[in-house]
């Protein structure tokens, strides 16, 4: 059975990320598992004290799991399978650990927003997994509910080895699930990123996702989130799949520049996969 994973540090921020995933999960008929990674505070002293013991630590972790868990099975009418995971260590080796143990069809979290997308959940600790996590990590902006599920899904893509880069079959896998209409993002600038090899490298990419119908949708925009974020917002996307490492999204979308935003801040969330 299909599974994602919710990491949560049970705030309000997290609690949608959670709902959103819960929907989606319902949707794909797949379970959920919820993840809290707790950490021993230390107060820094001359000598370090420990200032809360580990079995409290943990108690009120697993106590605090279980409330969510019974929360959502009461609302899904005990029709969503709902998991706990509790664990004493680092969330990134903790949720790297977790996948390889289930395989999860994504990982889902969600964004602080208020302060810019540079602040997300767990602070640089999601930027972290973003980077090192092999999984699909469903970002998701405050306030964003599934609502009637994933209709319109975009792809930024570039045009440059597509072949090595794309995950087809993933983007396949996606699109298939939800029944959605794929749309392929390009952003360009009066040609400026037009090169001798694109049109045989967008004519490959065709080849690839021919049986997907996409739609191909050219954007002219200075700048590349600002032109996806733009497009995601005017045509109702409801999920965009980016190539972090490729696009070097990471830090364009963890700067503080209000044009960098890409479409966390246009309340569309973003499904990172790596090449």
């Amino acid at each position: 059975m299909k599974t994602i994973i919710v990491p949560t540090d049970f705030s309000p921020v997290a609690a949608n990320a959670m709902n959103y995933a819960a929907d989606m999960a319902q949707a794909i008929q797949a379970s959920l598992t919820l993840l809290h990674v707790y950490q021993v505070p230390v107060s820094m002293t001359e000598v370090p004290v420990v200032m809360v013991s580990v079995d409290e630590l943990r108690k009120g972790s697993e106590e605090k799991l279980e409330e969510l868990k019974n929360g959502l099975e009461h609302i899904s009418s005990g029709n969503l399978k709902v998991y706990t995971e509790s664990r004493l260590g680092n969330i990134v080796d903790e949720l790297e650990d977790l996948c390889q143990h289930l395989q999860p069809f994504a990982v889902i979290m969600g964004t602080r927003g208020a302060g810019g997308l540079e602040r997300v959940l767990f602070g640089s600790t999601t930027l972290t997994t973003i980077k090192h996590l092999t999984w699909p990590v469903i970002v998701v902006p405050p306030g964003k509910s599934f609502g009637t599920g994933v209709h319109k899904i975009g792809f930024a893509c570039d045009f440059q080895k597509v072949v090595e880069s794309t995950p087809v079959n993933f983007i396949k896998r996606i699109v298939k699930e939800f029944d959605a209409e794929l749309h392929v993002l390009n952003v360009d600038h009066e040609g400026r990123h037009f090169k001798p090899e694109t049109p045989e490298q967008s004519l490959l990419l065709h080849t690839m996702l021919e049986d997907m119908n996409p739609k191909y949708d050219f954007i002219n925009h200075e700048d590349i989130e600002d032109g996806i974020n733009s497009f995601a917002e005017s045509n109702n996307l409801d999920l965009v799949i980016t190539i972090p490492k490729k696009h070097k999204l990471l830090d364009a979308i963890f700067k503080p520049s209000s044009t960098r935003q890409l479409v966390i801040q246009s309340h569309v969330p973003v499904m990172c996969v790596h090449e």
